[in-house]
């Protein structure tokens, strides 16, 4: 940070954080696209598959838990639709918006996007100790909570 940074040292330090955070978002980007593309997917695919996999969610609340615009995921979900990996069922809870759920076909790529993402992940988690990677998430977890408590005052400035 520069001298001219008006945050505080922990700021300061919260900031860096920040920043090596959305570095190693960028390599696990790269390396989910890598990976799915190994198997003729697409990261984006790939992100909603796997929340679909949950099961009984809408386009919108596949969106929320991704932290997607709702019309990004649309376009995703009836291309996986179209190609019989998912399909839409019928809400009881709300008549416009149905559920979004794996075909049996759709089970089986997310199953070999689990297979290929294991194999890069194995020898990635075994360079680090089972104590390492248990605070490690730990610790994230609470900044996930943390910053959803706390947004940022985003008002504009006059």
């Amino acid at each position: 940070m520069s001298a001219h940074d008006p945050r505080s040292p922990a700021a300061q330090r919260f900031a860096w954080l920040v920043a090596d955070v959305y570095e190693l978002a960028g390599e696990l980007e790269r390396a989910g696209e890598g990976l799915a593309r190994s198997v003729g997917q697409t990261g984006a695919r790939w992100k909603v598959l796997s929340a679909a996999s949950v099961g009984g969610q809408t386009v919108a609340q596949l969106a929320r838990r991704l932290g997607l615009a709702r019309q990004s995921v649309q376009r995703v979900a009836d291309a996986l639709e179209d190609d019989g990996l998912v399909e839409y069922q019928p809400n009881p809870d709300h008549r416009r918006s149905p559920r979004v759920v794996l075909t049996a076909q759709g089970e089986q790529v997310l199953g070999r996007l689990s297979a290929a993402a294991a194999r890069w992940e194995d020898p990635l988690a075994a360079a680090l100790r089972r104590d390492e990677l248990e605070q490690a998430r730990a610790f994230i977890r609470a900044l996930v909570s943390l910053v959803r408590e706390h947004p940022p005052q985003t008002r504009r400035r006059t």
